[in-house]
């Protein structure tokens, strides 16, 4: 999987489809060489990088008369001839900022170590998985930078971050990107990442690369509603069954850049890291800096192709505990169905109505606490109202599990309120905040510092007690505003830029200690809805919900973005009540129900309002989930219509051992006299047999991809489910 040659001075890292190649020049620069389809062992050094080290210029001439400027390297610095985007910049304690790093050697090793303090991919017994670590070193300064990339064979997957240890005099890190690769042919790929805000996360947009730089970043404190901390580069004409795909991801929650920088002479360079805008870190002699860890897949199989790789690997080695691998909970939320004006009695007649239709799980969501019966108060006082639960959340929980139910419960725990709160009252100075500037409030709330370990060591405390004053099964983790006066008491004026990464690293250890003590309780992260969907928070909740707009159509534009590198198995999906809260949409129930069970299923309403028929339909969606879940969450998932570009949406799901096959479709809008439309199925055995459940009939796999199933749609929202059997000879 990884080797090197000693005489060619080659570093080639193969997975079972891919090759990621570079190699030393000259015994101290690293030149980037290759990365696409799997090569043989490639030659010398020298063959390679003739033409990219020429110099084109005067101003090109680097050191030994080739050229920086043009040549791909494989982890580029600022300050000298290379003029392009810097994947490390730092400032020395004598003013200097041109860190001149030089190989120092190498070591290869079976497996893969953790990141300390930070989620990353993971692997076990019986992976193919190696990890490579080079050695780089600024030898005047002392400064040495570790190269670690990790080789996940039968995932197609290769792995990076950067480890720098601080041997000489004080320094400080001004940026650090955890992966930098310079592609030939830039020009022939486009940029494509997703984009969004409120209600309208991850949208899918895709641009050409063009001659100079473009990214995505964000500079609020977290991964966001507006980009998510992940990029690709898929050739111009690639669909979703075609063409080279290069993409990167960052398991990471905080600030984040993505992009790319086409140069002069075509060569891209595409980079992830935490984001530079007021990033600084200082290291002290003998300190040292640990970057989050870059995820990178290519794939000559199209976007959908580029998906499945990235599903697996987010399903399997970064979604971590018990409920990676099994099926998780149909649950009732009563948000959309109370707010905040809830009681013990209401609560019960909605948990009376899941347990008919065979629910497992009843979340109570904000208000249970404090003095909190709006948005403005109590936040941080993770204490029980007894004026609404007068037996406490062990009554209530004990109420629901009569049902035959299990009990879930909403926190938002880095929040706290500076109306009617305790904890603010006692603790002001826990807030993010600049002395002698007003705090902006966000939600009417406050963030609270966790870039303090007693801060961290409060929200740990308060809501494990919680957590262990009931049976709890289940957490909905809730973060419902951005960071804004960033600033903490604890750190001197010097280190004020580490708040934002120190905060993230609070965030982690919190994260850790609870999942790891609470190992039974099913934890979903949330963030205004889909604010902070991203790889590291699904390290330690296996799922986010997906958007605060629950309303059909929206959804599929949100899930359909979401799926390009997140999978369905992640994505919180619920039915609620119609006209939508968030757009005032009617849609049909049947296809609320249909848009929200590929994902994690659930209700986001009243029960107790619905008629006879209404939940009997209910019943049938939830019987239908908990038979699919598996298909849905463990199966290879292929993209058909586009809803961002048609009136239709339309995908199929295939189970991990090819016997069954689900086809999900849908009308956004439709127009007087239109044509016949048939739905072409992919990733199906075409020398096989199916049979289809909802007519009974026989297709081969070759008609079901070649001439697809007919559709005589009718009305606007409609929607149509079909399973396939395949037959066994």
């Amino acid at each position: 999987m990884i080797s090197f040659d000693e005489n060619t001075r080659i570093f080639q890292l193969d997975t079972k489809n891919t090759s990621y190649v570079f190699g030393v020049y000259k015994s101290e620069q690293l030149l980037h060489l290759y990365w696409g389809a799997k090569l043989p062992i490639m030659a010398e050094l020298e063959q390679y990088i003739l033409v990219q080290t020429k110099a084109l210029s005067p101003q090109d001439i680097g050191m030994g008369g080739w050229s920086t400027n043009v040549a791909r390297m494989e982890y580029p610095t600022h300050g000298s001839v290379d003029l392009r985007n810097p994947a490390m910049e730092c400032t020395f304690d004598d003013g200097s900022a041109c860190p001149q790093l030089r190989y120092a050697g190498y070591k290869i090793f079976d497996g893969k170590q953790k990141l300390k303090g930070l989620p990353a991919t993971y692997c076990e017994e019986g992976d193919k998985v190696q990890t490579l670590e080079v050695e780089l070193v600024d030898a005047p300064k002392e400064l040495h930078v570790f190269l670690s990339y990790s080789v996940f064979e039968d995932y197609d997957v290769i792995t990076r971050s950067v480890h720098i240890e601080n041997r000489g005099p004080k320094c400080k890190l001004n940026s650090v990107m955890s992966a930098s690769v310079d592609i030939p042919e830039g020009c022939d790929l486009d940029f494509m990442h997703f984009d969004g805000t409120w209600g309208r996360e991850r949208h899918p947009a895709r641009t050409p690369v063009f001659c100079g730089t473009q990214y995505v970043d964000m500079k609020n404190g977290a991964s966001g509603h507006y980009h998510t901390p992940f990029v690709c580069f898929p050739q111009h004409n690639a669909d979703e069954q075609r063409g080279r795909v290069y993409s990167m991801g960052l398991i990471w929650s905080g600030e984040f850049i993505g992009g790319a920088q086409l140069d002069n002479y075509d060569t891209m360079r595409a980079f992830i890291g935490v984001n530079k805008f007021g990033f600084g870190y200082t290291l002290e002699t003998g300190e040292t800096f640990q970057s989050p860890e870059a995820v990178l897949v290519y794939t000559e199989n199209g976007l959908g192709g580029m998906s499945r790789i990235w599903h697996k690997i987010v399903r399997e080695r970064i979604c971590r505990g018990k409920f990676r691998d099994i099926e998780r909970y149909a649950l009732i939320n009563n948000w959309e169905a109370t707010y905040f004006d809830f009681t013990v009695e209401k609560l019960s007649a909605i948990a009376d109505k899941a347990k008919d239709i065979g629910l497992d799980l009843l979340v109570l969501d904000d208000g249970w606490f404090g003095i909190r019966n709006d948005d403005h108060t109590g936040l941080g006082d993770w204490f029980v109202n007894r004026d609404k639960l007068p037996e406490g959340l062990d009554g209530l929980a004990n109420e629901i599990n009569k049902r035959g139910m299990k009990f879930g419960l909403w926190f938002e725990p880095e929040m706290m309120s500076p109306k009617d709160c305790q904890l603010f009252e006692k603790h002001p100075d826990w807030a993010l905040h600049i002395n002698g500037r007003q705090n902006s409030l966000g939600r009417n709330q406050l963030t609270l510092d966790l870039s303090r370990e007693d801060v961290c060591d409060y929200i740990i405390d308060a809501v494990s007690k919680i957590l262990e004053s009931a049976n709890i099964e289940y957490v909905k983790w809730d973060m419902n505003r951005y960071m804004s006066e960033v600033g903490s008491d604890k750190l001197p004026p010097e280190r004020q830029c580490e708040v934002k990464f120190r905060y993230m690293l609070g965030l982690y250890r919190v994260l850790e200690t609870l999942t790891s003590s609470f190992p039974d309780v099913l934890f979903e992260s949330c963030a205004s809805g889909g604010g902070r969907f991203d790889f590291g928070m699904l390290y330690y909740m296996p799922q986010t919900w997906s958007s605060d707009d629950t309303d059909a159509v929206e959804r599929l534009y949100i899930q359909h973005g979401t799926s390009f590198c997140y999978p369905y198995s992640s994505m919180g999906a619920h039915v609620s009540v119609c006209p939508n809260h968030q757009v005032g949409r009617n849609t049909p129930l049947k296809t609320r129900g249909y848009v929200a069970l590929p994902g994690q299923f659930g209700f986001e309403l009243d029960l107790a309002k619905m008629t006879d028929e209404e939940l009997a339909e209910a019943k049938r969606l939830v019987g239908i989930y908990k038979e699919l879940g598996e298909v849905f969450h463990r199966g290879d998932l292929y993209r058909i219509d586009d809803p961002m570009n048609s009136r239709f949406a339309s995908m199929n799901f295939v189970s991990e051992d090819g016997k069954k096959v689900v086809l999900l479709r849908y009308v956004i809008a439709t127009q007087p006299s239109c044509k016949f439309k048939y739905t072409r199925l992919q990733g199906l055995d075409p020398e096989a047999v199916y049979v289809c459940r909802e007519n009974g009939k026989r297709y081969s796999g070759a008609m079901l991809m070649n001439i697809g199933i007919a559709w005589n749609y009718r009305h606007d929202y409609e929607s149509e489910m079909f399973i396939f059997d395949k037959l066994d000879y």
